[in-house]
């Protein structure tokens, strides 16, 4: 027996069953593969490796796969592959639901099982290249989409340069490295899809290895060699009278300098300025504060009485990790979070899973496949609101309150010896209200402890010795922390940026950004924002799916610029309002829209400026290529022929 059949054999233990399968019907050209017993069927809180089969055709699918496997590694070829109609049956097998077919392009485009990257920018002809080769472009960010827009540009051979402020790559991931700091979304599906990585350690990746994988992605194409660290965009400025950009920058030296740009992309985030209480008092207390993205690793917290304002994501992850050498931890709760349980959140990945998705053909694309559709739009009806509720208003419709139900079962379960704590932790928002979190146990044990104290006292006032609650009470820290997120709203903040007739769009926003596809806004030509206005997403997978399906659109938009020799775009106001009246319709039906529910999503006037409300499907559909009608093209030339 060979080290890699004996490699199988053991690794086969590890395997997700669903997935294999699909591999098997690759190597074989096998349909009757699919047979009814093999058809996975996951249930709440079971093992979704082995989705609901009897021990039985477990053993049966690895007893198949040791020798087909085992095969291919002899030499046996690949037959050709699957007609559309077999994979369609393949995608419900191994999702355990009836995909339905407006599904299926978008989901084959983003596994890419015949293995070749689709989104690929493929610009061919002489006169489409010369074209590209004398645009200019300045991309804002070296964070996950501006390292992604970077490769993709390169890739159309359109000269760029990235800025950023930072002295590395990463973005959100160099920036916050608060004590247990990790993705709450899967890493086999928080990965660029043309790029994955076979060897995650966690289910749910750590700050230091997303860091990692974001500065190999870098340095794997030689991004580093456009980008200008530590250097800040101050203002971009639209010079009409030339069809350019003047975009203004800070250098490392504290010199300022002007840029000439054809085009400006910002991947800037929408999470990345923090936001402090606004709190009587605040700036007044004596000892060491600081907040969770600006993490102070120079101060001790052990044995420190620590003062924690907020239980969001942050706080959600990093009170657990510090409670144990602290003194004591205050934790002010405003509202308390929803959350999922997932056994393995802190667990590794599984060595024999690791070994299969690096050496078995097919295995990882419908392992992500799985993700995808079970943590995507698999779940998007939990979130959904019904006009016609009539339910309690702790909910937005049946699936809502059901999924609502369970999840309160569950903290029920982890609480049942603490009627008090109860009480405080579970939310009286629908699900999906605020953002969801996902927790293996750790965060009831954590408030369980002797010296941890939730808090739910409305906080009046800070002081030199700590905070002031409504009933009276003070409470003395040592240190304090702000859990309180981040100036979601104020997108683009604190860069100026002035369109056409000097517009400046901050101001025309006026605390309610709103953009077409969340990527373009009247008055700016050549100003694409990735992971602008409602381009968030609660539930439903991960944001650098949507990265990638913005980074494609305004690839396209590049394209259109070139092919037709135009010196600039501007989407139409019509197409622009026409799309924000349907986001808004859309949002107020789900339940971050609800009336009862306050959150970062919305801005002061209560309008989501955050989230998409739709399946992402609907986003993949609109983003795949730009729709030349949707813009008014100025300085048009001649047709550049592909």
């Amino acid at each position: 027996m060979s080290s890699k059949t004996e490699m199988l054999h053991s690794a086969l233990a590890d395997a997700h069953l669903p997935a294999l399968l699909m591999s098997l019907v690759h190597l074989t050209g096998d349909v009757s593969l699919l047979t009814p017993e093999r058809r996975a069927v996951y249930e709440p809180m079971a093992e979704p490796n082995i989705a609901g089969y009897s021990p039985q055709v477990q053993a049966d699918i690895r007893a198949l796969a040791e020798t087909v496997i085992s095969a291919w590694f002899d030499g046996a070829p690949i037959p050709p592959e699957p007609s559309r109609e077999t994979l369609r049956r393949m995608m419900d097998f191994v999702s355990g639901a009836d995909v339905p077919e407006h599904y299926v392009e978008f989901l084959m485009d983003e596994i890419s099982v015949g293995g070749m990257d689709t989104k690929t920018p493929r610009w061919e002809g002489a006169a489409l290249k010369a074209a590209a080769s004398k645009m200019k472009v300045v991309i804002i960010g070296a964070g996950m989409s501006g390292l992604l827009m970077g490769h993709r540009l390169r890739q159309a051979g359109v000269p760029f340069t990235i800025i950023e402020k930072n002295a590395d790559v990463g973005g959100t991931w160099l920036e916050n490295t608060y004590p247990g700091c990790r993705v709450d979304n899967p890493n086999h599906m928080y990965s660029y899809s043309f790029e994955p990585s076979h060897d995650f350690p966690y289910h749910f990746s750590s700050q230091p290895v997303l860091l990692d994988y974001f500065r190999r992605f870098a340095d794997r194409h030689d991004l580093r060699r456009d980008i200008r660290f530590e250097t800040r965009v101050e203002e971009a400025v639209w010079d009409e009278a030339r069809s350019v950009w003047r975009v203004t920058v800070t250098n490392p030296d504290g010199g300022g300098e002007t840029l000439e740009t054809n085009a400006v992309i910002t991947a800037v985030g929408q999470l990345n300025q923090p936001r402090y209480p606004e709190v009587e008092g605040f700036g007044s207390f004596a000892g060491p504060d600081f907040h969770s993205a600006r993490w102070r690793h120079d101060v001790d917290l052990t044995g420190k009485r620590v003062a924690v304002i907020g239980t969001g994501a942050s706080a959600f992850q990093f009170i657990p990790q510090i409670a144990p050498n602290a003194g004591h931890v205050a934790v002010f709760q405003r509202t308390p979070p929803w959350y999922s349980h997932a056994p393995h959140y802190h667990a590794e990945v599984a060595a024999g899973k690791k070994w299969l998705l690096e050496h078995v053909p097919f295995y990882d694309k419908w392992y992500r496949f799985f993700l995808f559709w079970s943590l995507t739009d698999g779940v998007y009806a939990a979130v959904k609101g019904d006009a016609d509720w009539n339910g309690p208003s702790h909910s937005v419709g049946a699936a809502n309150n059901e999924y609502r139900e369970l999840l309160t079962m569950m903290l029920r379960m982890q609480a049942a010896d603490r009627p008090d704590l109860l009480d405080k932790v579970v939310p009286r928002y629908p699900f999906g209200g605020k953002r969801p979190l996902v927790d293996n146990g750790g965060w009831i044990t954590t408030l369980k402890r002797d010296n941890v104290d939730l808090i739910t006292t409305p906080i009046t006032r800070i002081n030199a010795a700590g905070v002031v609650t409504s009933d009276g009470v003070q409470h003395d820290a040592d240190v304090m922390i702000y859990g309180t997120g981040f100036q979601a709203s104020r997108f683009l903040w604190p860069m100026r940026v002035v369109g056409k007739g000097a517009v400046d769009l901050e101001t025309a926003w006026n605390g309610d950004a709103r953009a077409y596809l969340g990527m373009t806004t009247p008055d700016f030509p050549n100003l694409f924002i990735v992971y602008g206005p409602n381009t968030n997403i609660v539930i439903n997978g991960s944001i650098i799916f949507f990265s990638e399906c913005s980074v494609r659109y305004v690839v396209g938009c590049m394209k259109l610029l070139a092919e037709t020799g135009a010196k600039s775009m501007e989407v139409r106001r019509d197409v622009h309002d026409a799309f924000n009246v349907e986001v808004d319709k859309g949002n107020d039906l789900m339940a971050w829209g609800s009336p009862h529910v306050n959150s970062w999503y919305k801005n002061a006037a209560g309008r989501v400026t955050q989230n998409w409300p739709f399946p992402i499907v609907e986003y993949w559909n609109q983003t795949v290529a730009p729709n030349p009608d949707d813009f008014v093209l100025t300085g048009v030339k001649e047709t550049v022929e592909a």
